[in-house]
């Protein structure tokens, strides 16, 4: 990795509202992460709550750092430190860490970002959050990539339903800017989850999951949006430059985390 990584990566999100580092993992590496999701999943489908529909079979999961045996390869890899702090600032925050999963028969879901635009995003066109994105399989065209409309994270939502849904008068500009992304094990992407996207259909018979690291600027406040835990002898193994980015509960036993993404949920569903 180069000393302007950040930089270039900062540009490029501002820009397209995506940047990616082919093979920063390994195979191995990445096929692990895929077996703790599918653990991850395995376990939170059994209970009510545990994993929250994104449309037809297709699940989003919030997972704690200590089901990924890769958490500290993941947040202490080079280049997304630099993204971080390129973008958001030295004092970045992790927030989030999760997966989606279309399985086979997903269908596709509107066009929409991940949350609604914050005002200091809109009032100074600054972005204060990223999601880095890692998929646990070979993307192919079969398996309902995912798609994004470059440009559009500064779009504002007077009209988007719930401030992330936009009307389909709007769906030209998209599908006129819309880029499938085909992922390999061991790539990272990192993007603005303004930037208006969404999967496509899974036409194979093969899942494809996505592991999701959300990060916050210091003045952001997505935190309140997930129940990030972490054990304190887990807390206890964590090197202190990891410590310093994760800010949340230490806890003597985790609670398994109950899904609160439910009106993504009730309007992909009519995808």
């Amino acid at each position: 990795m180069t000393a302007d990584a950040g930089p270039d990566a900062r540009d490029a999100i501002y820009t397209d509202g995506i940047t990616a580092l082919p093979g920063a993992f390994d195979v191995a590496w990445a096929d692990r992460m895929r077996v703790d999701i599918e653990t991850a999943f395995a376990e939170a489908s059994a209970r009510p709550g545990g994993a929250v529909g994104r449309g037809p079979n297709r699940y989003y999961v919030e997972i704690h750092p200590e089901q990924l045996r890769g958490f500290v390869d993941l947040v202490s890899h080079p280049w997304v430190r630099a993204v971080c702090a390129a973008v958001l600032g030295e004092d970045y925050r992790i927030v989030e860490l999760g997966f989606d999963i279309p399985f086979a028969g997903a269908v596709g879901q509107p066009w929409h970002r991940d949350f609604p635009m914050p005002d200091v995003t809109r009032a100074q066109r600054r972005l204060n959050s990223l999601a880095f994105n890692l998929t646990g399989v070979d993307t192919t065209d079969e398996m309902g990539p995912f798609e994004i409309a470059p440009g559009t994270q500064f779009d504002d939502e007077p009209d988007f339903e719930h401030g992330m849904f936009p009307p389909r008068s709007r769906y030209g500009r998209y599908e006129e800017r819309a880029v499938r992304k085909y992922p390999r094990r061991g790539d990272i992407s990192a993007r603005s989850a303004l930037t208006i996207h969404r999967g496509t259909r899974n036409r194979s018979a093969v899942a494809r999951p996505v592991l999701v690291l959300g990060v916050d600027a210091a003045d952001a406040t997505n935190d309140d949006k997930h129940d990030l835990a972490v054990t304190a002898a887990y807390w206890a193994t964590l090197p202190a430059d990891v410590r310093a980015h994760l800010h949340c509960p230490i806890v003597d036993r985790l609670t398994p985390i109950t899904q609160k993404h439910t009106i993504e949920g009730l309007v992909m569903g009519e995808a």
